[in-house]
């Protein structure tokens, strides 16, 4: 069996590593919803508009930043019906003196101003709308906090209709943005103990008239939601984070074109777009300006349409991970390579359609990029240990039998080890045992030539040509003993008509023997004669010993009654080969006689014996 242990043991650190979340695989794991948010379609948006404070405006109106009583024309210029959201943080006095103004123009029209939360100190705080908090968790456990805000002057905050905090996801580890990319960003953020919401949540509470927030947060899962009035809640993650959807697409226009511009009944976007006015942010959809990013926030939230992905999502992630990698160790040990390759990378690929179907029909985000990876980890291990251990086997079995076996039938046995499983099996055989007879007048010959390794060297000439006969014909030797052979067939590989081949075998063997007889003659050396003796019969066959050492070998009756008549050809002149009565019964197609009735050592009963006619 292959050790499937060790291949265990890689799937229990792959699902941990999973558990653990360490800070790479994070990152490609967000990189790839990045991929999954790519592929989403964009969508124009006609109601929000981006006004770029950008070279034009500068060329226009002069080094930046611009006197407020320029916002303060433009804001009188613009059609009423329009809400003006500021991205630009108006935290000095307005060196000009046009605060004045501009607080006079924000008071008559719908605008938002930003501030901008800080870790450095603590400063003042900007109005806040009043948040209720529900559920049996603490909101500072969850929510992102902060020392305090960098607001607008005074002036500014209290002729604003209202006053939201820029700010995405913080980038520090096991956040979705640790990488640097912005993915989301928070609905509510806490600042000197205040909950504060961000700049493109609190235009949509201004642009709907709602008069506070409302959040929930359990010990459990942190915060659950956000809502505004009485509008739907928003599903968010446990610090109160929302997944933008990127995949929208603004018109912009300069803000030195905006006092000429018809525009009428649409949420205008300020920011800042000059060379070195502001540092672009990376999102999954490209580089991006702080102010486009609030404006993919507040279509995000006014559409309803959200990216889902929570804690649970996340706990059946894991899930699915240990499942997969389970049914992929059961595939390669229970299957063919080839069809445990098939079943992975239909695994495989069945995760990344089922990933990009739960995206593409409910946004929702399904990470298989773990399971993906750690499938071809765990494939490639046990298919590596499956064929490490399998060359293991082909090696132990060549080494056992190449001896003993023809090529064919050794690497037929490689081919399916498990039919020489430890332990016996009860079939039919038959066995064949072959000695040289008169032996001593060709020990004498060699002797009184002086010539011992001339001996030697004709006895392992003559079994190797009897050696060659047995495997050519689908026989296994069982071993060798001084120059006599024990050989059988039907075993490791069935054979059906093995007592066929034995008796062919034996013939072969002896007209081989005759040809050696003939090349002996001119050296005046005695014939050598061959004693055969072939019985069939029900016996154990199989590899016995201990899974350290074993043999593959034979016990049974029908082996001692071959050796008996392999003995017996000495008592009958001109017999070489003798057979019991069960082989004789197998091979109806050839001509035998039968030699005798004797009664051999351990059989109470007398047998017949037969001897083939002719050589054919």
């Amino acid at each position: 069996m292959y050790n499937w242990k060790t291949v265990l043991l890689t799937i229990v650190a792959l699902v941990g590593v999973k558990i653990w979340s360490p800070y790479l695989i994070d990152n490609v794991r967000w990189s790839y919803f990045d991929v999954l948010h790519e592929t989403k379609e964009k969508e124009h948006v006609e109601d929000i508009l981006l006004v770029n404070i950008d070279e034009k405006s500068i060329e226009k109106y002069g080094q930046y930043p611009f006197p407020r009583d320029i916002y303060a024309d433009t804001l009188w210029e613009t059609h009423h019906s329009n809400t003006h959201v500021f991205n630009i943080l108006f935290a000095e006095p307005d060196r000009f003196g046009g605060d004045e103004v501009f607080a006079n123009a924000l008071e008559n029209r719908l605008t938002i101003l930003s501030s901008a939360p800080t870790i450095q100190k603590e400063t003042g705080n900007a109005p806040f709308v009043n948040t209720s908090v529900f559920g049996d968790g603490n909101i500072q456990d969850h929510v992102w906090n902060f020392s305090g805000l960098v607001s607008p002057i005074p002036q500014l905050q209290n002729s604003a209709w209202g006053m939201g905090v820029t700010v995405a996801t913080p980038s520090v580890a096991n956040t979705p943005n640790f990488d640097g990319t912005t993915r989301s960003v928070p609905l509510v953020i806490q600042a000197n103990g205040q909950l504060y919401p961000s700049l493109g949540f609190e235009t949509l509470r201004a642009y709907y008239d709602q008069p506070n927030y409302q959040t929930r947060v359990t010990q459990d899962a942190g915060i659950e939601w956000v809502k505004m009035g009485r509008d739907k809640p928003i599903q968010t993650t446990s610090s109160g984070d929302l997944m933008v959807s990127y995949w929208n697409n603004f018109d912009s226009i300069s803000f030195a074109d905006l006092k000429e511009s018809d525009i009428q009944n649409k949420i205008l976007v300020y920011g800042l777009t000059a060379e070195g006015l502001s540092n672009p942010i990376s999102t999954p959809m490209g580089v991006m300006y702080p102010h486009e990013v609030q404006a993919h926030l507040i279509q995000t939230v006014s559409t309803g349409v959200q990216i889902q992905q929570s804690y649970y999502f996340e706990f059946l992630e894991t899930v699915l991970l240990a499942i997969v990698l389970l049914l992929i160790l059961v595939s390669v040990y229970k299957l063919p390579t080839a069809f445990s390759a098939i079943t992975c990378l239909g695994i495989v690929l069945v995760q990344v359609g089922g990933s990009f179907y739960v995206w593409s029909s409910s946004l929702v985000l399904f990470d298989i990029f773990w399971s993906s990876i750690s499938s071809i980890v765990v494939f490639g291990h046990a298919s590596f240990n499956k064929y490490y251990r399998t060359y293991q086997e082909k090696m132990q079995i060549k080494k056992q039998f190449q001896k003993y076996l023809s090529p064919d039938m050794v690497e037929e046995l490689q081919k399916d080890p498990s039919k020489l499983k430890l332990g016996g099996e009860r079939r039919e055989m038959t066995f064949m045992f072959m000695d040289i007879c008169g032996f001593t007048p060709i020990s004498e010959a060699y002797k009184n030539r002086d010539d011992p390794e001339g001996l030697v060297e004709l006895i392992n000439k003559f079994l190797d040509v009897q050696t060659k006969i047995i495997l050519n014909n689908k026989g296994t030797i069982d071993k060798y003993m001084g120059d006599c052979i024990m050989s059988f067939w039907n075993a490791p590989l069935d054979c059906e008509d093995h007592a066929e081949l034995a008796v062919k075998s034996a013939l072969e063997v002896l007209v081989a023997t005759e040809k050696l007889n003939e090349e002996l003659k001119p050296l005046n050396l005695p014939p050598i004669n061959v004693g055969i003796g072939i019985s069939t019969g029900e016996c154990i066959v199989g590899n016995m010993g201990s899974e350290l050492r074993f043999d593959y070998s034979v016990i049974g009756d029908a082996v001692n009654l071959g050796a008996r008549l392999e003995g017996q050809t000495r008592n009958y002149e001109g017999v070489d080969l003798l057979l019991s009565e069960r082989t004789y019964q197998l091979c109806p197609d050839r001509a035998f006689s039968e030699v005798d009735k004797i009664k051999v050592k351990g059989k109470s009963e007398e047998v017949r014996i037969y001897t083939p006619l002719g050589t054919d």
